[in-house]
């Protein structure tokens, strides 16, 4: 049909799909800047401007109007747990973007109402205390007055769940279950478990009472992970590599991300890892997956990009910054035995590590394989998280071409590592610019689901800005991005990852046309509207995967969400909420630097013995009663 003036005619390779009218970043220095684009076979066939494109529409392409709105490469999360997260999505009560502890409860108390006897309400990740109003966690007394009958499981960052009685009885906690290695059980003076469960420091303890809830039948993880990659394309998401995990088991949690493959179903390309899951056979593991599989096996859909992010478990430090960094023992021997069988057969492998000491420690069994000519053999690795890796090891990573994907950890524990480390470490946790400047590949996502929200434009918010969900500004000036170089971290910095920068992560001739329109201009809005920003329309390979606003209708609708008494059916994932907007910008941010104050003038009451640790600051304004 007639779109403002461009008319089909009968071009000999006509588009399947024009994208005009549009603000487009590229991410392409040759031409980082253009109006329109067409796209055919899943590839990207012309950029430019109208004129470029009208020639290749003819009877069959779809023309969309982008109404002067930007346009941007797909956004690729380079740390995201998408297949468990798929997995369990439709069962989750979602509090990522909640303002208010008052409504988080509210919405609680309605589910518990839903949920039929045996199942389980549980609100798992994309939230923190710090964003709440009311600065506070639930109380056990609160989520038993919720849910009285119904088990109710809150995990809480990487630090603690909280079980109502009800959840007790499910998971089978009583006055005689010991403290596991690494976690404990908290307890009143009758001895009776109170509900608090404590990573001490490793959260096993809270993942493992977690996986005694009930799970879903076969049907309904599909469903449940076709829902959860749509809600990934409302965010302008259209690829991710899976950073794998605990309980998640190659190849039994991956067969619903790969019949959604074979179905042609999936909406975001998946890269994705293998973790061995045992400790003590780690190896044998290792050794199964290098002889019978290849990195790069699959398609551009979803294909194996390598191993981790652990090798071996004696390895893997933790990440609960309420807790002292934890003491590893000897691990190397073990370790050098992994990364030496995955650099022989080709295989590439990301890191978990938090700590610099337990980088400095991976990095000297890294250089007494190099001293072999064994490593790196042309094979990808990377560390993760990185928060306080320091310039020796950073200057160590580039000389053995290693790379880093950091996450938005402190945007939801920010507070937290200030508190035990200090605000000058936060400042450069991790060091970005230090990364930056020596030339490394750095890429960004968000390590969601169970801590971080998925919600990407709250990554990019912290990228930008340094601030935490509670509104403190945690990272100085210098260790802060411009928004261009933030965008090609969650665009080109994945695409590097995976070996797919030429075909992925740029609008440009040849590359796959993945793309966003956006509700908002992400170069232009308030720093403060960054987080409010989502997809108007999201296009994957070409397919139009997501619409909203004036685009709503143009992607396929999916089936019903069930079961019918999810959560999702009631709350939907993201809690979305208004943007400041112009006028209130500058009050939202003093708002938000006010509360960070009052924060730090309670610990210095506390410090004096003038107020209690754990009570919450009392507003001194009697307008607050």
């Amino acid at each position: 049909m007639p779109v403002a003036g461009i008319r089909p005619g009968a071009p000999a390779r006509p588009a399947d799909l024009v994208v005009r009218n549009a603000k487009v970043h590229t991410n392409d220095p040759r031409r980082p800047r253009a109006t329109a684009l067409a796209v055919r076979d899943g590839v990207i066939q012309a950029v430019g401007d109208d004129a470029d494109v009208a020639p290749l529409v003819g009877p069959e392409t779809r023309v969309v109007d982008a109404l002067g709105r930007r346009a941007v490469p797909g956004l690729n999360d380079a740390h995201l747990h998408v297949i468990r997260g798929g997995l369990n999505y439709v069962l989750e009560l979602r509090w990522d973007g909640v303002p208010t502890l008052r409504e988080a409860l509210a919405m609680l108390r309605l589910q518990a109402e839903r949920t039929p006897p045996g199942q389980w309400v549980r609100v798992v990740g994309g939230w923190s205390a710090d964003q709440f109003a009311e600065r506070r966690l639930p109380t056990l007394a609160e989520l038993n007055a919720a849910a009285p009958d119904t088990p109710v499981f809150v995990l809480h960052l990487y630090q603690s769940a909280l079980l109502n009685r009800a959840a007790l009885r499910a998971a089978g906690f009583t006055r005689d279950t010991p403290d596991p290695a690494g976690g404990q059980i908290v307890r009143g003076h009758d001895g009776e478990p109170t509900g608090l469960l404590i990573a001490a420091p490793g959260a096993l303890l809270l993942y493992s009472t977690l996986a005694k809830a009930p799970t879903l039948d076969e049907a309904d993880r599909i469903g449940s992970t076709r829902h959860f990659l749509r809600e990934l394309n409302r965010f302008g998401l259209t690829s991710a590599i899976d950073a794998a995990g605990g309980f998640q088991s190659f190849p039994e949690n991956y067969g619903t991300v790969m019949e959604l493959a074979r179905r042609g179903e999936l909406t975001l390309r998946i890269a994705y890892h293998l973790f061995p899951q045992t400790a003590g056979q780690e190896l044998d593991d290792l050794t199964r997956w290098v002889n019978t599989l290849r990195p790069g096996d699959g398609d551009a859909w979803l294909r194996l990009n390598g191993a981790g992010e652990n090798l071996t478990w004696a390895a893997a430090d933790f990440e609960n910054f309420t807790e002292p960094r934890p003491q590893l023992g000897p691990y190397e021997a073990e370790f050098e035995k992994a990364v030496r069988l995955l650099t022989e057969h080709g295989w590439g492998f990301r890191l978990h590590a938090t700590y610099d000491e337990t980088i400095r420690r991976d990095l000297a069994v890294f250089e007494k394989l190099a001293a072999e000519g064994l490593f790196p053999h042309g094979n990808r690795w990377l560390f993760d998280h990185a928060e306080t890796v320091g310039p020796e090891s950073l200057d160590r990573i580039a000389a053995l071409g290693g790379a880093v994907s950091v996450q938005n950890r402190l945007s939801f524990q920010g507070e937290a590592f200030v508190s035990r480390y200090g605000a000058p470490a936060a400042a450069e946790a991790p060091p970005l610019r230090a990364m930056l400047d020596r030339g490394l590949t750095v890429a960004a996502g968000t390590d969601a689901t169970r801590v971080s929200s998925y919600n990407p434009w709250v990554a990019l918010h912290w990228l930008v800005s340094g601030r935490a969900v509670s509104g403190r500004r945690l990272a100085a000036g210098h260790n802060r991005l411009g928004r261009e170089q933030a965008l090609e971290l969650y665009t080109l910095g994945g695409a590097r990852l995976t070996g797919e920068e030429n075909v992925k992560g740029r609008l440009s001739v040849g590359s796959y046309a993945d793309l966003a329109l956006l509700s908002a201009d992400y170069f232009t809005v308030s720093e403060a509207d960054i987080p409010h920003i989502e997809s108007v329309l999201t296009v994957v390979g070409g397919r139009i995967v997501h619409g909203a606003q004036e685009h709503q209708g143009l992607a396929p609708d999916l089936p019903a969400v069930s079961p019918s008494w999810s959560p999702v059916a009631r709350f939907g994932g993201y809690h979305a909420t208004p943007a400041p907007g112009p006028a209130g910008v500058h009050q939202a941010e003093g708002v938000l630097e006010a509360v960070a104050a009052s924060g730090e003038q309670h610990a210095w009451r506390v410090a004096r013995g003038l107020a209690l640790p754990g009570q919450a600051p009392v507003p001194m304004d009697p307008c607050f009663f």
